[in-house]
C-alpha cells in the first residue's frame, strides 16, 4: 500500500490507479465514512434519481407551460432584436 503526503493546508491528491478504481472523474464527488481505529473508507457518491424527476424543476408557481415551439420562436425573436 502506497502512502499520501497531506499538505500544508491539509490537503491530499489521491492517485491515478485510485480514483480509477472508484470509477470517478474530474467533477464527480466522493464520500468519506469514518471508521474505528482511524480509518476513513472512501466512496464514489452516485447521482440519485432519474431525468423524470428534474422535469418542470425549473417551473415556477403559476406559470403555464412553455413548448417547444414557443421556446424557438422566442429564440428567433430575440436574435432578430424583436425583444
Amino acid at each position: 500500500m502506497n502512502g499520501l503526503t497531506i499538505s500544508t493546508k491539509g490537503q491530499i491528491t489521491l492517485r491515478k490507479d485510485l480514483l480509477q478504481h472508484l470509477g470517478v472523474h474530474p467533477g464527480d464527488r466522493i464520500t468519506f465514512e469514518k471508521a474505528p481505529g482511524g480509518e476513513v473508507r472512501i466512496r464514489a457518491t452516485r447521482p440519485s434519481g432519474s431525468i423524470e424527476g428534474f422535469f418542470g424543476a425549473l417551473r415556477r408557481e403559476g406559470q403555464p407551460a412553455v413548448s417547444i415551439e414557443d421556446m424557438n420562436a422566442a429564440i428567433e425573436q430575440g436574435w432578430a432584436g424583436e425583444l
